[in-house]
């Protein structure tokens, strides 16, 4: 009807300007108008390796088969592939998932939100196939990513001009032409882009103070052996124990005075060697978390148990403050480390 309105106007305003070509001109301009507001746009949609993501369905898919991956986690992602082989900043995607006067922790929801692409994907922090981190700015996805549309793939969508190409990316295309390694659910060990940010002063500080502690811990052992003997006198293996504590203590005060000094002049990489020691460091320290029950002459038992429950925590404690830059001179944390 409005379009009939229109083509009459039209045919009064041509008989009294004569333009014979008015009415087709405006009728042809009105059709395409017509058709480009009706004609939805292409879906998106992205191959890389062997997983496909749909951002008209919000789905993720591994050879045909649907991976569970929410809506902030798959927008992210979405983000990523749109600009492969590009940074994409925290701040970048802060904006996008949370406008302005939304108040939430933005650091721990993208932290997470890039934690569970890596989960669906099978892919690791420490080794990454396909989202890397770049610390303190944000992310890039290192893999080759195919735009797919309605007739078909497209040529493999390459990065835009003044992108970083990331080295190694014929090695790159050959990994991620077969299925990703399993990640292992459930993890209990955090990764960098698990723990928040804080001031290197605490950060640092707090590391010392472990190593002070247990520091203290093996001196004060060794001088007192006369009355840990004695209180370890009813056990049936109180020899072995009492061994054990003299040789455990004499190996250990070199390793914590190193890890101290280390930290306290700030050695490079610092973090790649902590790392290195943490799986001794976590025998000896769950080990000595029974410290307390030699103070049992001074302590009750309740007193002691629960000490020893917190002491169990601290060697992951201590690796999730190297984590964060604890012995560094920055706050950041040595890139040779490689382990995350």
């Amino acid at each position: 009807m409005i379009l009939t309105v229109e083509v009459q106007a039209v045919i009064r305003l041509g008989k009294r300007y004569p333009r014979p070509d008015w009415p087709e001109t405006i009728l042809r301009s009105n059709t395409l108008g017509q058709s480009a507001m009706t004609e939805p746009d292409p879906p998106r949609r992205y191959r890389f390796g062997v997983f496909e993501a749909d951002a008209a369905t919000g789905e993720l898919r591994r050879q045909g088969m649907r991976i569970k991956l929410n809506a902030q986690p798959f927008q992210v992602l979405l983000m990523l592939l749109e600009r492969p082989g590009e940074l994409l900043t925290r701040e970048e995607i802060a904006r996008t998932l949370w406008p302005d006067g939304v108040f939430v922790d933005t650091e721990h929801g993208v932290n997470s939100a890039v934690n569970r692409i890596r989960e669906a994907l099978g892919d690791m922090a420490g080794n990454p196939r396909f989202v890397e981190t770049l610390a303190r700015r944000g992310y890039r996805f290192v893999a080759p990513v195919e735009r797919i549309g309605a007739n078909g793939a497209a040529p493999p969508a390459q990065p835009r001009p003044g992108a970083a190409t990331p080295a190694g990316a014929a090695e790159e295309s050959a990994e991620t032409s077969q299925p990703p390694a399993p990640r292992r659910r459930g993890r209990i060990l955090a990764t960098e882009d698990d723990l928040p940010k804080a001031s290197h002063g605490v950060v640092q500080t707090l590391f010392i103070l472990f190593q002070a502690m247990y520091l203290a811990f093996y001196v004060g052992a060794l001088a007192n052996l006369a009355e840990i003997r004695d209180l370890l006198m009813p056990l049936p293996i109180a020899a072995f124990v009492y061994r054990l504590l003299i040789v455990t203590a004499a190996i250990l005060i070199p390793v914590r005075a190193f890890l101290l000094c280390a930290a306290l002049f700030h050695a490079p990489g610092f973090r790649a060697r902590l790392l290195r020691l943490w799986p001794l460091v976590l025998l000896f320290d769950v080990l000595w978390s029974l410290s307390p029950f030699l103070l049992l002459h001074h302590i009750n038992f309740g007193l002691a148990l629960a000490c020893m429950a917190l002491l169990v925590y601290s060697p992951f404690a201590q690796r999730s403050l190297a984590l964060m830059g604890a012995g560094s001179a920055d706050g950041n944390a040595s890139p040779s480390a490689g382990v995350r």
